[in-house]
């Protein structure tokens, strides 16, 4: 389906060439009108998923050709994470369904799988598949649960520290951990019981946002409030943090590629950031906008890096500082059309 075109989908690309050295072209994708991205998911067919928050959709861009199409998650839909599970479909953390919806690849039949009962409002955030093919996800009201795909059972358990989960991560050796953006820490789920285990970072209040697991199993995290990118090593139990460039900056997600280049977005200079954790250097890519771009997350594929971006006038749905949608599930809420323009950057790398 395809709507009016004010919105656009960004896409740079940066190709290294030798030792480090690197070139940007940028490319530009419309999207229908008020799409809002918010998450993306690289498919392994070569397209592309992302919440169009927005409107209550799962967005499917064809990079070839520049097409987009929409597919209406339920009445009421607010998405916000979207990833690639095993079985190719998309999974979408819903939270205005307070669901997990499946998009399968080939037909694009949706099924939501709702929250048990009795646990109201969970603001979903994002999702991780573990190494059995089951899916954990974060509720920023403050739990974290488990979705088995093939019962389709769905667990719920509550966070130990309360509200504030949000990104969340698989080691290459199974393991699943969380951040805590209001609780500024991060927590290691046991994938056998589902008990969580806070981990504190060494800087206080540092808003620990998303998360992501390098080859090594260490675990990357961006730090809204304190404007840094920080690695725990689960092995050492050792914590080392790096200052992201500029004078105020917010780090809003992290990605780590296949060969363990960081990626952060900021929100403060409107960029995205490159760290190499061997040469602990920062290289920055600002958007060409003269606006909020707001690139929300980062996600890639062998090759790429893919971001979502969204930049507004006012915003598709009331938040409060830590990114909670304050009216939930309201048609009022859901009424406010996103202005401006809409990004998705792919970052292709070559060595």
């Amino acid at each position: 389906m395809f709507g009016t075109i004010a919105s656009a989908l960004f896409a740079a690309l940066l190709c290294s060439v030798a030792a480090r050295a690197a070139a940007e072209e940028v490319r530009y994708y419309p999207v229908p009108e008020g799409a809002g991205p918010h998450d993306v998911a690289p498919a392994p067919d070569g397209s592309v998923w992302y919440t169009a928050q927005g409107q209550g959709a799962l967005g499917r861009l064809d990079p070839d050709t520049g097409a987009v199409r929409h597919i209406t998650l339920g009445d009421g839909s607010a998405p916000h994470g979207v990833i690639v599970g095993p079985d190719g479909a998309a999974w979408v953390t819903d939270g205005g369904l307070n669901a997990i919806v499946r998009v399968d690849a080939e037909t694009e039949a949706v099924k939501a799988f709702p929250l048990p009962e009795g646990h109201g409002y969970a603001n979903l955030n994002t999702g991780s598949f573990d190494k059995h093919g089951r899916l954990w996800f974060t509720g920023q009201e403050g739990i974290y649960g488990r979705l088995d795909p093939a019962s389709g059972k769905v667990e719920v358990w509550n966070a130990p520290r309360g509200r504030g989960p949000y990104g969340i991560t698989t080691t290459p050796s199974g393991e699943v951990y969380y951040a805590s953006l209001a609780g500024n820490h991060i927590a290691r789920i046991d994938v056998s019981t589902g008990e969580a285990s806070p981990i504190d970072p060494p800087t206080a209040d540092q808003g620990a946002r998303r998360v992501w697991s390098d080859s090594k199993g260490r675990i990357w995290i961006s730090e809204w409030n304190a404007g840094q990118v920080s690695v725990f090593d689960p092995a050492a139990k050792d914590w080392r943090s790096w200052k992201l460039p500029g004078d105020e900056p917010q780090a809003y997600a992290v990605y780590v590629d296949e060969r363990d280049t960081v990626w952060l977005t900021d929100f403060s200079a409107n960029a995205i950031v490159r760290f190499d954790p061997e040469t602990q250097t920062f290289a920055s890519f600002p958007s060409d906008r003269d606006d909020n771009a707001n690139v929300r997350q980062l996600n890639g594929r062998s090759g790429e890096v893919w971001g979502a971006e969204s930049g507004t006038d006012r915003p598709c749905l009331d938040r409060d500082r830590n990114g909670r949608i304050k009216q939930k599930r309201s048609n009022a809420c859901r009424a406010k059309v996103c202005s401006g323009f809409a990004i998705m950057t792919c970052i292709k790398t070559t060595t």
